[in-house]
């Protein structure tokens, strides 16, 4: 089972960009891109950078301290598929993206 956790408001995201947001102790890379959300873990297993603040090509991000690159929907990194970032299914409830965590 798992439960629903709120994180930003859907007008707080602008077209085909990108925010960073920390909910339930954690850190979160929320995308919106041709009106879909997506969300990352936020943190880029390489070095701990920032993912929600990289820069954002169509569906692939790269990471603003190394340039480690991820399709946002999917997780996996561009260059080696062993890495897999770790990603959330998004739902619209109430104008804010939500995800589902493990209970």
């Amino acid at each position: 089972m798992s439960q629903v956790l709120p994180l930003i408001k859907v007008t707080e995201i602008p077209t085909d960009g990108s925010a960073e947001v920390v909910a339930n102790g954690r850190i979160f890379a929320v995308y919106r891109i041709e009106g879909i959300f997506y969300v990352l873990d936020g943190i880029c297993p390489h070095a701990g950078g920032p993912l929600g603040k990289g820069t954002l090509n169509g569906k692939i991000v790269t990471c603003p301290w190394h340039g480690w690159q991820f399709d946002v929907a999917t997780g996996h990194h561009c260059l080696n598929s062993r890495i897999c970032q770790a990603t959330y299914r998004t739902h619209i409830i109430n104008d804010e993206v939500c995800i589902e965590i493990p209970a």
